[in-house]
């Protein structure tokens, strides 16, 4: 994860570790559940998602390269 250049965070009852993006850009996944608790880590996040389909969505936008369908 020290050579990364963007973390994905996925939160829920079995990940909890809220220092887990080591200081790089990072996007959160979590169930809006979760919204108040992690608001601040939100907050400091490029992007809240609450399904890896989304994740996957974000990462075709951000790099501009899109498949012929998701």
């Amino acid at each position: 994860m020290e050579n990364a250049d963007l973390v994905i965070v996925r939160f829920g009852d079995s990940y909890k570790q809220w220092n887990a993006a080591l200081g790089k850009p990072y996007i959160t996944l979590h169930d809006e559940d979760l919204i108040h608790p992690l608001k601040e880590v939100d907050g400091s996040a490029l992007v809240w998602a609450r399904t890896p389909e989304q994740v996957v969505e974000l990462l075709y936008y951000v790099t501009g390269r899109f498949p012929a369908s998701l």
